[in-house]
């Protein structure tokens, strides 16, 4: 047995175990989840993605446990975008608190399933074609730029957004939430509810969020291995953050810069991987990679505490 395969092993029986205790043992069935209990989640899959972080330092050295901690605070600082977004369609479509829980989880588990895809896709691509890095380079540096400029006043509406559109067009619809259901019948018709329509709106806009961080990652680390586990621990924590930061999300007005400012950090490192290579070994990479990520993530955060204070004096 390899290294690898010992890994994807041990991986794959502590994100079973994990699943089952957070979300079949801690989760009730339409129940509102308290703020100290998803302190109490979202620091359980905190320290679960540290624990694995530690493993694979020990199992396959520093780089590869450095670039996943390093692709896992890129997409948990990413997940913070989404978790805005996903207020914006629970508001839109009067979702009731105690059935969030058990939207998030139907929608998450299936933006997992529909991320693996995703990346499965795109290493496939890389592999066969590596010019593509550079395609993905330059989405990243376009897609910063766009973030670090956009109008905080044009806010996203679920009810004019693509995928709601779609979903209008395959499947008929109702206003109702059928009382936690997904599927009900209207004068004998099967008609599908505001939930289903909630379940397939986070997974398809988390999808889209995937386009930005998917390929971030890629131009962290090319190992499938790292590419897998910090998008999967990233996106699975996503429901207990939600829970956690829903009250609290907006007063980060400046994480979207700090973001921005990452992204284009890596478009950048992507496109002039040639002459990065002959400059610097990919320890250092990693290491600055690391460096740039967590001062642009946290001083953006706390910049905003500070301006949210200094506003309210």
């Amino acid at each position: 047995m390899t290294k690898e395969t010992l890994t994807y092993i041990v991986f794959g029986i502590v994100l079973v175990f994990a699943l089952i205790l957070d979300l079949g043992l801690l989760s009730k069935k339409n129940r509102e989840i308290s703020i100290g209990k998803a302190l109490i989640q979202t620091v359980f899959w905190v320290l679960l993605a540290m624990g694995f972080f530690v493993f694979l330092w020990i199992e396959d050295g520093k780089q590869s446990a450095l670039e996943y901690i390093s692709a896992y605070l890129m997409e948990w600082s990413l997940s913070i975008d989404n978790i805005f977004v996903f207020i914006l369609i629970f508001t839109a479509f009067s979702v009731k608190e105690k059935y969030y829980s058990r939207v998030l989880l139907i929608g998450i588990l299936m933006a997992v399933v529909f991320r693996v895809l995703f990346i499965t896709v795109g290493v496939a691509l890389v592999q066969r074609f590596e010019w593509v890095l550079y395609i993905f380079g330059a989405f990243l540096l376009y897609t910063g730029y766009t973030m670090f400029v956009a109008d905080e006043d044009k806010k996203f509406d679920p009810e004019t957004s693509k995928p709601y559109k779609m979903l209008r067009k395959i499947f008929p619809l109702t206003m109702s939430d059928g009382n936690g259901k997904f599927v009900l019948k209207e004068e004998g018709k099967r008609k599908y509810t505001t939930l289903f329509v909630v379940v397939m709106m986070l997974a398809s806009i988390d999808l889209v969020f995937a386009l930005d961080s998917i390929p971030a990652v890629m131009g962290i680390s090319r190992d499938k291995l790292v590419i897998y586990t910090s998008n999967i621990f990233a996106v699975l924590g996503l429901r207990s953050l939600f829970f956690l930061l829903k009250g609290a999300v907006n007063k980060f007005e400046y994480l979207q810069q700090g973001i921005a400012i990452v992204l284009v950090f890596i478009g950048l490192k992507m496109l002039c991987g040639h002459w990065v290579n002959e400059w610097l070994d990919k320890n250092m990479q990693v290491m600055i990679s690391l460096g740039v990520i967590v001062v642009c993530i946290t001083g953006s955060i706390l910049f905003s505490l500070y301006k949210n204070k200094t506003k309210s004096v």
